[in-house]
């Protein structure tokens, strides 16, 4: 059974488990209630790597987040990872090893129903394709090119 610090949960709940758990241990001082406040409104995304046998969990913030607020929240994470007597996560009584990355960086979606604006398929490969029939030199080292 895998454990969220502490509390049970299955695969697909792990992002709001761990939420969940880490906005009812964090601290009531300055920096716990900006996290609190920052953190409730962002959206957690969890990811397993087997290979390395590493969990990381993703905050990603809005833009208008600042660098200052950020730090605190960086410095309340560590803060309350590091007292925490339980695991963060633990599976079959294991502790695994883990990470948290608090991001605003926000991948442009080239294709589906939330398409980014400017980022469509063509338009990010248009320079491309144009460069293929655009003049220009030939590759010399191009089998077909006779000096």
């Amino acid at each position: 059974m895998w454990k969220i610090l502490g509390k049970e949960a299955i695969y697909i709940d792990i992002p709001v488990t761990w939420k969940e758990r880490m906005l009812e241990l964090m601290t009531d001082d300055e920096k716990g209630k900006k996290f609190k406040e920052i953190v409730s409104k962002s959206k957690v995304e969890y990811l397993f790597n087997a290979q390395t046998e590493e969990h990381t969990f993703f905050i990603r913030l809005e833009d208008d987040i600042s660098p200052e607020d950020i730090q605190d929240m960086a410095d309340a994470t560590l803060a309350l990872l590091k007292t925490l007597e339980i695991p963060v996560i633990e599976v079959e009584g294991n502790r695994q090893r883990y990470q948290v990355i608090i991001t605003n960086y926000h991948e442009p979606e080239i294709i589906g129903l939330n398409k980014t604006p400017g980022m469509s398929s063509g338009q990010v490969f248009m320079p491309i394709i144009k460069s293929l029939d655009a003049p220009g030199q030939m590759n010399k080292q191009f089998n077909g090119y006779d000096l």
